[in-house]
């Protein structure tokens, strides 16, 4: 029920600031934009791998809002599931371009603070998890990202990805066994015990 109460208000709060904006109240679009794109980002990161990418990707998103802002439904779609399907679909259309490109050519994202030897592990995880993602077909990658890295629930997901919510459990079943099939041989590279999920 408080997962509900909150996801309203969240939806409230976001359609308020976005008739704010088209309204002419530039602040609510600085607010507005920090509530939204770092898990804009965040998500075009993970299905990208490309920093740059990733922010160009979250840009063009909240300027396609801007856009929408003075025509917005409210009852047509929520702010934040609007963006994360614009930024399904903008990564989408930057991966068909990148498809000449082999897995060889792709950098391995790098870990931005190398020290201790626990920063060290975590980066090798997040490395060979970044890798075994980009290496999932390109809708498992998105359907994945979002239900187990963004949390978001399967409806959610079914509305980004304009697909059921059965499709979306069979993506993220299948991407899930691929990952975990991909990963398999460097349990014990990355320091997993047998106990460790």
């Amino acid at each position: 029920m408080k997962d509900t109460e909150d996801h309203t208000a969240a939806r409230d709060a976001d359609a308020a600031l976005l008739a704010r904006y088209a309204a002419g109240d530039g602040a609510a679009a600085r607010l507005l934009s920090a509530r939204l794109s770092p898990r804009a980002y965040a998500h075009a990161y993970r299905v990208l791998g490309d920093g740059a990418e990733a922010e160009d990707v979250t840009q063009e998103a909240m300027l396609r809002l801007w856009k929408q802002a003075a025509d917005w439904d409210d009852g047509r779609a929520q702010a934040a599931t609007w963006i994360y399907r614009v930024v399904a679909n903008l990564c989408t259309d930057r991966l068909r371009q990148r498809r000449t490109e082999t897995l060889d050519e792709i950098d391995a994202p790098a870990d931005p603070s190398p020290g201790a030897e626990a920063r060290m592990q975590e980066g090798a995880r997040h490395d060979a998890l970044q890798a075994a993602l980009l290496r999932l077909p390109e809708r498992q990658r998105q359907a994945v990202v979002l239900r187990h890295i963004e949390g978001l629930a399967n409806p959610q997901i079914a509305e980004i990805l304009d697909v059921g919510v059965e499709a979306v459990e069979s993506l993220t079943a299948r991407g899930k066994k691929a990952l975990t099939a991909d990963l398999a041989s460097m349990r014990d590279a990355l320091g997993y015990d047998d106990e460790t999920v």
